[in-house]
């Protein structure tokens, strides 16, 4: 019994601390984790991705015209087929990972 006390703080302990390891994440690091797979590691959707849920480029003039703050607002609230990341990632890491997504237009 005591060991399986043990083992329960110990997994309670290894999930708070990668929990917070995630919230302290850089804009790089929540891209990766959550944006990467639909809008491509240099900001470049693959074409089977950008087709079917019509995720333009970093460099799409219709992108690079979106302000921060439009896109801080569809990050948290979702655009066309992109799911909605309020509730999922703090008001801090959508404003880091939208911050990085940017930065790869340059």
């Amino acid at each position: 019994m005591k060991i399986r006390a043990g083992m329960i703080i110990a997994a309670m302990i290894a999930a708070t601390t990668a929990t917070t390891a995630f919230a302290q994440s850089s804009g790089a690091d929540i891209y990766k984790a959550k944006c990467q797979s639909c809008h491509g590691a240099e900001g470049t959707p693959n074409p089977g991705i950008a087709k079917m849920m019509g995720v333009k480029p970093v460099s799409d003039p219709s992108v690079k015209s979106l302000s921060e703050a439009q896109m801080i607002a569809d990050t948290a609230n979702g655009k066309g087929k992109m799911t909605a990341f309020k509730g999922k990632l703090t008001d801090a890491e959508i404003k880091a990972s939208v911050d990085y997504f940017r930065s790869l237009a340059k």
